[in-house]
Parts: C-alpha cells; structure tokens; sequence
C-alpha cells in the first residue's frame, strides 16, 4: 500500500530530516545514564591509583558534557600521553559522546570503532552508534547498505549483552532494571528506523511498538515513523493510535501527527 499523501521513498526522507533536527534531545534524554555508569566504573577502578595518567584521566572525566570541545582537547592529550592506559577505553567513550554533541559524525564513528576494539560489548556505544546511523542515514553515500547493517548489528548486540549483563554494584536492583527498559527502549527505536529506512514496515512496526507500549515518554519521532508503517501494512486504526500519541507530545511534528492521524481515520471508513 501507498501512502495517502507521498509516496514512502520521500515520506521517509522528509520525516527523518525532521528527526535529525531533534536528535541531540532524544539521545540525552534515553541515553546519559549508560555513559555516566561507564565512567563511574571507571572512577571506581581508580581508587587508590595516584599516578600520573589517573590525575589525567580525572581532569578529562570532570569537563563538562555542555563543553565538547574541552573534552576533545583533553581527551586527545590524555591520548597522546598515555596511549596504552587502562582508562584508553573510557576516553573513547567520552569522546565518542562529545563528538555526537557537535554532530561530527566522521569523528564520532571512529572514537566510537576505538572503543569498540577494546571493549566489544560496551552497550552503551553498541547502542548509540545503531541508534545514530538511521537517524543521520544518506542513502546516496556509497556505504548507506554497510551503515544499516552496522546499525541493525550493533543493535542486535547490545540487546543481547543487556539480557546477560550482570548488575553493577553501583546500581540497585530498582536502578538496573530501570536502566536496561530505558536501553531496551532505545535499541527497539534504533532497529525500527533501521527497518524503516529498508522500507521493511513490518519490522519497522515491530521494533517501535517494542519502542513505544509502555513508554511513559516515547520519542515523537518513533511514534510518527510507527504511524507510517502501520499505515503502509494498511493497520489504519492502529496508525491512527500511534499519530494521536504522537501528536500529543509538543515538537516539530506535532502539527504533522495530528494530520495524518486524520488521513488514518478517514482511510478507515474508505
């Protein structure tokens, strides 16, 4: 099935375009958690270490995340000073989050690949890269087809190692369970704009369902794009749902959600 209104090909185009205007504020609100936790273990690995490269290391960690391009000069000095410390991949991350705030997407794939050489199963890059890739996603790049297939891997990853992933002493059991339906969430969002962008809507509604049900504060982005897929598997009154809770949320969509929610329900009746 077509859409009403566009076909799916520029559909998809003008809604992620939309989505990249608010990717920053959806990635803050699903996913510091997972980075602070990163560095606190990280802190918790330093105590009783007063070596040069840990005082280094403590100046990077206290750079505010409002103030990348600090952390990227601090991070690479503490790089170029201390190339094999055990704090290497813990930099990486902090880097790889400060060059996502400057949406410098060529800096942040690599800081995030180094990271992942050392730590293969770090969710929350895993996570964050599958989660970028469809967001940023330019289908005339030569690479588009090896992104989504990262993003899908990375994604399918990073659900794996939550479901494995053992609780931090740091956390409470509240807290964990907390923090792996926030990552859980994210992941679903990720692989569902991934499917999305295949035109797979069958998946694509699948993942952001997973997304969405439940979700006290669901991305806006992730409701509208589920709204299309159900509208293309011809689920009107399903999509209808998804555009009305969409359209509920304040954003650049809103407007948007309350239309198609429209089409949806006279499409019922067609």
């Amino acid at each position: 099935m077509k859409l009403p209104t566009m076909g799916p090909r520029l559909e998809i185009l003008w809604v992620l375009a939309a989505a990249l205007l608010s990717v920053g504020v959806a990635h803050a609100q699903s996913s510091d958690s997972v980075g602070q936790l990163n560095q606190r273990q990280t802190l918790q690995r330093m105590m009783g270490d007063e070596s040069s490269e840990s005082s280094d290391y403590k100046v990077f960690y206290d750079v505010k995340p409002g103030e990348p391009d600090k952390k990227i000069q601090v991070g690479h000095e503490f790089l170029e000073h201390h190339p094999k410390s055990p704090y290497t991949e813990a930099v990486y991350v902090g880097l790889t989050n400060a060059y996502f705030a400057k949406q410098d997407w060529k800096n942040f794939y690599s800081s995030a690949d180094r990271a992942l050489e050392l730590k293969p199963d770090n969710v929350d890059v895993l996570m964050t890269v599958g989660w970028v890739i469809p967001h940023v996603y330019d289908p005339n790049e030569a690479d588009a087809t090896k992104l989504l297939e990262k993003a899908e891997t990375d994604e399918k990853l990073a659900i794996e190692v939550l479901r494995s992933m053992a609780r931090p002493t740091s956390l409470s059991e509240a807290q964990f369970t907390q923090f792996k339906a926030q990552k859980l969430i994210q992941a679903h969002s990720g692989l569902g704009l991934v499917y999305f962008r295949r035109e797979d809507f069958d998946n694509a509604a699948k993942e952001l369902q997973l997304a969405t049900q439940g979700n006290a504060t669901p991305d806006q982005t992730d409701l509208y794009v589920l709204g299309i897929s159900l509208q293309n598997l011809n689920r009107q009154a399903d999509a209808a749902d998804a555009f009305n809770r969409c359209g509920q949320i304040s954003g650049r969509l809103q407007d948007q959600c309350k239309n198609s929610a429209d089409v949806a329900k006279s499409a019922q009746h067609k």
